[in-house]
């Protein structure tokens, strides 16, 4: 069977849903509480690069009040915002699943089940 993590916020429907789904799936499920145990800045990094994404901006919940209070729209240095997401972990767009070498943020809940 797949090892799979989860970055999981309980208090997300979608995140509770896309648990739901994966946690059958597997007998090596690791739940990360990301608002309790952030990322590290490594791990935040590669999961951003096992998304495809070319931008931190592109995991970053946008419509959080955090990113307006810290003007994250106008900052550029994806050093900058990594470390926001970090010390604000809120910022981060949930859930992530992490099975295969690739990674897929469970939005909606079905589409990690393409990486499993």
């Amino acid at each position: 069977m797949t090892d799979i993590t989860i970055y999981h916020n309980t208090r997300c429907s979608k995140s509770r849903a896309t648990l739901a789904l994966i946690e059958d799936k597997t007998e090596n499920l690791t739940i990360v509480d990301y608002l309790k145990t952030p990322p590290t800045y490594e791990e935040l990094s590669h999961i951003i690069t096992l998304l495809g994404f070319t931008s931190a901006r592109q995991l970053m919940r946008t419509g959080e009040a955090i990113y307006k209070e810290l003007d994250l729209k106008s900052e550029q240095d994806e050093k900058q915002l990594l470390q926001a997401m970090l010390e604000n972990p809120k910022l981060i767009e949930r859930p992530i699943v992490v099975a295969n070498g690739k990674a897929k943020i469970g939005r909606p809940p079905e589409s990690v089940l393409t990486i499993l």
